[in-house]
């Protein structure tokens, strides 16, 4: 993870506390569900490698998909300061996270000010993009969704190393639980984008054909690129 050139690099204490404040490894199968909403859990995570999505549920079963977690995001913060968890996580692949207690979190806010900032900042990014989203969901055409979903990803996921070919494994029904559309209008959408040769679905998910084309459609800037903390 430190080796990539997206994320700031530690001081000497900083990794020599985060060491100590680390208290293993979890491996998650696909499809397993990493956090439940009204949970009560002792620790908090980062995502390693492979990726998952937050989600709520209403009580018929109806889903909606809030944001995606990929390598370097904190999972299970919320949980940490309100605690219970308001959503639940799942995987969509195979993940490795690294366990932290979260009963010694008060402890880096006292001792690592630089590490509780990094905190602040992770949850301000995740409000950044929550912002972009409700404007997705509230304002932007079904065309300009799907757009905008699928270059977002692929340009958070091109980040943190998830995706160097321009493939997300992503099926359309994650698509439609996100956006807020339906099923059939989410396929339609992307047959429209298809036959622009913007973007390919394939079996093993989304392959993006035209990343400047879908972010022009979406009316979408990726932000700065600076390098960003994680713990």
């Amino acid at each position: 993870m430190r080796k990539r050139e997206v994320f700031r690099d530690f001081e000497g204490d900083e990794l020599e506390f985060v060491g100590r404040f680390k208290k293993g490894d979890l491996a998650v199968k696909k499809g397993a569900t990493v956090l439940v909403e009204g949970a009560h859990n002792p620790h908090l995570y980062t995502v390693l490698s492979g990726w998952g999505f937050r989600y709520k549920l209403l009580e018929d079963g109806r889903r909606q998909i809030v944001n995606y977690v990929m390598p370097g995001d904190l999972v299970g913060l919320q949980g940490s300061l309100m605690g219970e968890m308001k959503h639940s996580v799942e995987a969509l692949s195979q993940m490795s996270l690294c366990v932290f207690e979260k009963a010694e979190l008060f402890s880096l806010y006292k001792k690592f000010p630089e590490l509780a900032y990094d905190i602040t900042w992770i949850a301000s990014r995740e409000e950044c993009m929550l912002d972009d989203h409700l404007l997705t969901v509230g304002r932007r055409t079904a065309l300009e969704k799907v757009a905008y979903l699928l270059v977002f990803i692929l340009d958070r996921a091109r980040q943190s190393g998830l995706s160097r070919n321009g493939t997300l494994a992503l099926t359309q029904q994650h698509v439609a639980d996100t956006l807020g559309i339906s099923l059939v209008h989410t396929n339609k959408t992307i047959a429209r984008l298809a036959s622009r040769n913007h973007l390919k679905w394939e079996d093993g998910g989304c392959k993006i054909l035209n990343q400047e084309a879908l972010a022009e459609l979406a009316g979408w800037t990726p932000g700065s690129g600076g390098k960003r903390p994680f713990l």
